[in-house]
């Protein structure tokens, strides 16, 4: 196994299996360093003809070049279900993690998407809000800082 196959196409997100690894071994590494670990969460739906629907794997990738541009190398970005995209802050508590979610906000609002999409972005962090991996994304998911909707609607192309 190659390290390819740990990210999806393009090679800046790691693939679902990949993620969830990293995030573990990142947790287990802040437990003994005893520093901070923020998870935060993107969760993207489109609308179509009147629906709110999950998002294709082509608007998830998108949304994760988008974004990938504002993260630090160290960072890390992967997709964790369908239609959510995580990325895990390491050595951040959730007030530097504010820094990094208005940039990824701000970035979101400056990109033309060519539909429209509502993106739910939540954040938690470890030791403050959650002690293992499954109990920090939920804790992401459950508490959305910031619901944006934004790209373009059908009158705006013509």
């Amino acid at each position: 196994m190659t390290s390819q196959s740990f990210y999806e196409e393009g090679g800046k997100v790691l693939t679902a299996g990949a993620f969830e690894f990293v995030l573990g071994t990142e947790i287990r590494r802040a437990v003994r360093s005893q520093n901070f670990l923020t998870l935060i969460v993107l969760e993207t739906s489109r609308e179509w003809e009147g629906m709110t629907v999950t998002a294709d794997d082509g608007t998830v990738h998108e949304v994760a070049q988008v974004i990938g541009k504002v993260v630090r190398d160290t960072d890390l970005i992967g997709r964790t279900e369908q239609g959510v995209l995580s990325l895990v802050l390491v050595d951040a508590d959730f007030e530097h993690s504010t820094r990094v979610i208005n940039r990824l906000v701000s970035r979101i609002d400056n990109y033309e998407f060519p539909t429209v999409l509502r993106i739910a972005v939540g954040a938690a962090c470890y030791p403050t809000d959650a002690s293992d991996a499954d109990s920090l994304k939920r804790q992401a998911l459950a508490r959305p800082i910031i619901n944006w909707r934004g790209g373009l609607r059908p009158a705006d192309q013509n």
